[in-house]
């Protein structure tokens, strides 16, 4: 068999998969029974806001959340359409349809696999907490935006900036104010809001949906509505796919595929801090979602990641095995073929109001606070990727985020190496009487550098060129790090100087490994053709001392 077959094999349900559905089945019905309650909502409102419709998100969560499920490396994951892929599905459908989100769907599935056979999952351990931070925040404030057209009871405006889309939403707010669903917005956003502080057990989110419908029904009001919804999944077809432009979809598939990985790897990771004994499989994680957006488009859904909001629901219902999150699936599934009609019925203002109170939720205060207080390049990524965000898209927003943290933090670590002038007492040879050691560090300095040279080491440039006039200059690399090519080149530059100025520059302690740039770009090469380059500072004083001998600097009767 292949490696790639291997590696398959190795990404597929195992036997204790099975066998962990069987520990406790009652406590994992109910907490699919409670994030099944928890998710209608949100996967209706997160379909009409990715532009494909509330069937859409219903299709998604039934078939991702069950597909992710099984196949998935999280035990407690919970999948389905979120508020983040909802940001990165909009600007795909104005500019290619629904047709264009499918195929995209379907093409970042494939992406996804072939990153769980690359073993990528890893790789999520080193996107930093700051860029975490501020996508979420971006991605609130999207969330947030995205729902002012329905709130306010405005049509949609046209455009995918959603900033600009908001701003044309209150201006026709303004001219033609309709006061009765911004009223229905804020009140079930309020009730959601107070009443998950108060008594966060009871799934308030669907109350709130069910009490504005039936005062919506009662009342007679003139409100926009879900409208009428398929009774039972659509059947699998291709019919959506169009060889001829697939290739312009490219983008926009890895985008997906990004994100999706990004979260749901984000997510498992959440829920292991959460649960008990419980560690994810990240690669597996990848296959599951890859698997399960490669499907869902299938039957007309949207790309689906593991849901942050969801997952927390299940694990603090109890869940202990991936049963949960298939009676989620299932219950949903149920509600397709049985409640079409009645959950057409639901006011759009309705489920605007359960997005902007997830947009408010998503946003921990407290985090946010202590990131920004951490350091000042924590504070300046978070605030960078959460205006990209909104500027921009959320994919590019990340990888901004992450090339400026790791240049702040290449910056930093380049700023922490040391020059450290070194007494010479500890390691000259032989016994000296107190005389003799002063008259040697008359002549003699010895600097050790402390740390990694690289680019920001023009530092240590100027801090050489102080160096008070001595015969030898002892330069102790021990405790160098790492050495790049810019950290060579500022070290050969301030020899050249040092030597410019009368000094002998002798080296010491390099280590093994950093040869070969100091070789590469000619650093030390004169250095080894005058014999002033050894493996102990020991060895390097007593060659300045005989370096001062011959310069009559020393005389024999010191010895």
């Amino acid at each position: 068999m292949s490696a790639v077959g291997e590696r398959m094999l190795a990404l597929l349900p195992i036997r204790s998969d099975l066998t962990s559905t069987l520990r406790q089945p009652r406590r994992d019905l109910m907490a699919g029974l409670t994030v099944a309650i928890v998710a209608l909502p949100l996967a209706l409102g997160f379909g009409i806001s990715s532009g494909l419709g509330a069937a859409a998100g219903l299709t998604t969560a039934v078939i991702a959340g069950a597909i992710a499920a099984v196949f998935g490396g999280s035990g407690l994951q919970v999948s389905g359409p979120t508020g983040a892929m909802t940001v990165v599905l909009v600007p795909i459908t104005h500019t290619y349809g629904a047709s264009g989100v499918l195929a995209v769907g379907m093409l970042a599935g494939l992406i996804l696999i072939g990153l769980a056979i690359a073993r990528a999952g890893r790789y999520m351990a080193f996107v930093p907490a700051s860029v975490v931070e501020g996508f979420t925040l971006g991605i609130a404030c999207v969330i947030g935006l995205q729902q002012l057209p329905s709130a306010l009871g405005v049509a949609m405006p046209e455009g995918d900036q959603v900033v600009v889309i908001a701003a044309h939403a209150v201006a026709d707010f303004a001219s033609h104010p309709h006061w009765t669903p911004a009223t229905i917005t804020v009140v079930v956003a309020l009730m959601i809001l107070a009443g998950g502080r108060l008594r966060p057990t009871v799934p308030f989110s669907l109350v709130a949906v069910v009490g504005a419908t039936v005062v919506a029904e009662l009342a007679g009001l003139d409100v926009v509505r879900i409208g009428t919804l398929p009774s039972g999944l659509a059947a699998p077809s291709l019919a959506f796919l169009d060889l001829s432009v697939l290739w312009t979809l490219a983008g926009p598939a890895l985008a997906v595929a990004a994100l999706a990985a990004l979260e749901s790897l984000l997510s498992a990771a959440v829920a292991d801090g959460m649960g008990v004994n419980h560690k994810h499989d990240p690669d597996r994680e990848l296959f599951g979602q890859g698997l399960a957006n490669l499907v869902t488009p299938l039957f007309g859904g949207v790309p689906a990641t593991g849901a942050i909001a969801r997952t927390a629901v299940n694990v603090r219902s109890g869940a202990g095995s991936r049963l949960a999150a298939l009676v989620h699936a299932a219950l949903l599934a149920l509600i397709v073929y049985t409640a079409a009609p009645l959950v057409g019925r639901i006011p759009l203002a309705a489920l605007a109001g359960v997005l902007l109170a997830t947009a408010v939720r998503m946003v921990e205060v407290g985090s946010v606070r202590a990131m920004t207080r951490a350091t000042g390049s924590d504070a300046v990524v978070l605030a960078l990727t959460a205006v990209a965000t909104l500027a921009l898209d959320l994919v590019k927003a990340v990888i901004l985020g992450l090339i400026v943290a790791g240049a702040l933090a290449l910056r930093a670590v380049a700023r922490s190496a040391r020059l450290r002038q070194m007494p010479l007492h500890p390691d000259l040879p032989g016994d000296h009487t107190a005389e003799e050691r002063a008259l040697l560090d008359e002549h003699i300095v010895a600097y050790r550098i402390d740390g990694p040279l690289l680019f920001a080491a023009h530092r240590f440039l100027l801090e050489l060129s102080e160096v008070a006039q001595v015969s030898v200059v002892i330069l102790r690399m021990s405790a160098v790090s790492a050495i790049d090519a810019t950290g060579a080149l500022v070290l050969k530059d301030a020899i050249e100087k040092l030597e410019h100025r009368g000094m002998a520059v002798l080296v010491s302690g390099i280590q093994p490994t950093h040869n070969q740039p100091l070789d590469a770009l000619a650093v030390i090469a004169h250095l080894r053709t005058l014999d002033r380059v050894f493996p102990t500072t020991p060895e390097a004083i007593a060659a300045a001392r005989a370096h001062l001998h011959r310069a009559g600097l020393l005389t024999p009767s010191t010895d």
